[in-house]
């Protein structure tokens, strides 16, 4: 295949946009289950059962798995930076509001930009295209404002921003080690093998040794959201989010995950009855400003 990737198409937006709404609903089924598994539990398990499908399908596929390609190294980075994200999420949640956490995390299609920019030939952005991806964030920090005075201590609010922010940042590098490593031509499959195998097994641990199996309690609820979690969205949306790394601009698809707390937001409306303010649904509009300039063909 080709090195060279192409602007988005219809057929790359739509998908996106459907990756999207899977990835914002895992948010909403996160906290459906937090009673009865730990986020960090949960995150581990779904990474496991994903890992196991992968597995699955690569043997059905026939499809080779090698240690010594050449791809280790940055598979076992890209792993410990998609373990690294998930933890300074639920760990960051302890402290701070998910609105300051959904705004910091979601700096990371700023410094993924950034990163490639810099990094891989033919991933640059133009002017107008780099208002777009401000103007989108803009829209995220607008659309959580609400949430942005929370109560609470300072110090321990302080402390979970600054663990989205890092979350932000080790998703940003996961997209950065993918694009820019041999990675980038590697079957979707075996990239994705790498990061939830070594996800599964430091969170799992991390889960273990902070008592999570003890207060463990698979309910029907935390039985769908880890059948939901793990099949939906660690398996099928990861395997046609590197599919689309393989094939489309990297920037330009990380624009679209924008979308993604804005769709945690909606269904949080409809599915748990949360409240909607009127600055949301002013953001929801700069953001997708922002995603029609960043994916706007230059002359």
């Amino acid at each position: 295949m080709s090195t060279t990737r192409k602007p988005l198409d219809g057929f790359a937006a739509g998908l996106m946009l459907l990756l999207c709404l899977c990835w914002g609903m895992q948010q909403v089924a996160v906290k459906l289950a937090a009673s009865s598994v730990s986020p960090i539990m949960q995150m581990g398990l779904r990474s496991l059962l994903a890992a196991l499908l992968v597995g699955a399908l690569m043997c059905w596929r026939q499809q080779p798995f090698s240690l010594r390609d050449g791809r280790l190294r940055a598979g076992l980075a890209a792993g410990l930076l998609f373990a690294g994200e998930f933890l300074c999420v639920s760990v960051g949640l302890l402290y701070t509001s998910a609105s300051h956490m959904v705004v910091f995390l979601y700096v990371a299609p700023i410094f993924t930009a950034l990163g490639l920019h810099w990094r891989v030939k033919g991933e640059h952005l133009g002017v107008g295209q780099w208002c777009g991806v401000v103007l989108a964030f803009a829209g995220i920090a607008l659309a959580f404002s609400n949430g942005l005075t929370g109560q609470g201590e300072w110090g321990r609010m302080l402390l979970g921003d600054s663990l989205g922010l890092l979350g932000g940042l080790l998703w940003a590098a996961t997209t950065i080690v993918v694009r820019s490593s041999r990675l980038s031509e590697a079957a979707p499959a075996q990239t994705l093998l790498y990061q939830l195998a070594v996800a599964a097994l430091l969170l799992l641990l991390l889960g273990v040794s902070l008592g999570g199996w003890g207060t463990l309690r698979m309910t029907d609820v935390a039985w769908a959201s880890l059948l939901f979690q793990g099949v939906i969205v660690a398996f099928a949306s990861y395997l046609a989010w590197f599919w689309l790394l393989r094939r489309y601009l990297a920037s330009r698809l990380s624009a679209f995950s924008f979308l993604t707390p804005l769709f945690g937001v909606a269904f949080g409306v409809l599915l748990l009855g949360e409240p909607l303010d009127p600055r949301f649904l002013v953001g929801a509009v700069l953001v997708f400003a922002g995603i029609v300039l960043v994916n706007l063909r230059r002359g």
